[in-house]
């Protein structure tokens, strides 16, 4: 007698299992009547989905633990695209973030939600926002440098800021002259007038250095900035901008 082949069941994904990954909540959404559909940031892992079961429970193990800007340590396991969240430990180290550093910090927590691609890990960027992080916790009179530095780095890191040290046709940017960030392109020299949008090379040079003391070439930088990450987000608003904006007008 021919014995009829089993039919064999299509393979599901291996199953994730992490443990005590260091991380920060990004953002939360509530998701059925007791859980947290949660995206957060991960050193080796990059942006994340983990989903935190009964988490709104009173007794639950995570009350209290899952706010943004808290050090944490995951443990996560799944695999779906979104992951189930075991485990979380509280690492502290970080100080509070108060008043314009917690509105700034806000602000960050959106461009890595809208601009990172999930899965998409920089142990680097990690790292600057922790930094980013502590610094605007510590000196509020230096929250607009912080800011412009996170921003470069976030952009660098995701492949959407063009070299500061040399034009898209390769020549060196000159200190004297004036550029244009054309996205697709980089930075191209302006012949003539420069306009609006237009940036010195000094002060790209600077952004370069991480140097933005001088209060014009911190606000060219700026909008160098806010340009390429308004084209990348498509022109969609960012929320937390929209809030310092109305803040500003009270």
């Amino acid at each position: 007698m021919t014995e009829v082949p089993q039919q064999r069941r299509p393979r599901r994904g291996s199953e994730m299992r992490v443990e005590h990954e260091p991380g920060f909540v990004l953002h939360s959404t509530a998701w059925r009547e007791t859980s947290l559909i949660l995206d957060v940031l991960t050193r080796a892992h990059g942006r994340m989905a983990l989903v935190a079961r009964g988490a709104k429970r009173p007794a639950s193990q995570f009350r209290g633990l899952l706010n943004p800007f808290c050090p944490l340590a995951l443990s996560w396991s799944g695999r779906q695209e979104i992951k189930s969240l075991v485990r979380v430990e509280w690492l502290g180290g970080l100080a509070p973030l108060r008043g314009d550093g917690l509105l700034a910090a806000f602000y960050v927590n959106e461009l890595l939600v809208r601009l990172l691609a999930r899965g998409d890990a920089h142990e680097s960027l990690f790292d600057a926002y922790v930094e980013a992080l502590g610094a605007l916790a510590r000196d509020r009179a230096r929250h607009v440098d912080v800011l412009r530095r996170f921003e470069l780095t976030l952009l660098t890191a995701t492949g959407h800021a063009p070299p500061l040290d040399h034009c898209a046709d390769g020549a060196a940017i000159e200190p004297a002259a004036w550029y244009r960030p054309e996205p697709q392109r980089g930075l191209v020299r302006v012949e003539g007038l420069p306009d609006e949008l237009a940036v010195r090379g000094s002060s790209l040079l600077a952004l370069a250095c991480g140097d933005l003391a001088d209060a014009e070439a911190a606000g060219q930088c700026k909008r160098l900035l806010r340009q390429l990450i308004r084209y990348h987000l498509e022109g969609r608003p960012l929320n937390t901008r929209r809030i310092f904006q109305d803040l500003k007008q009270l």
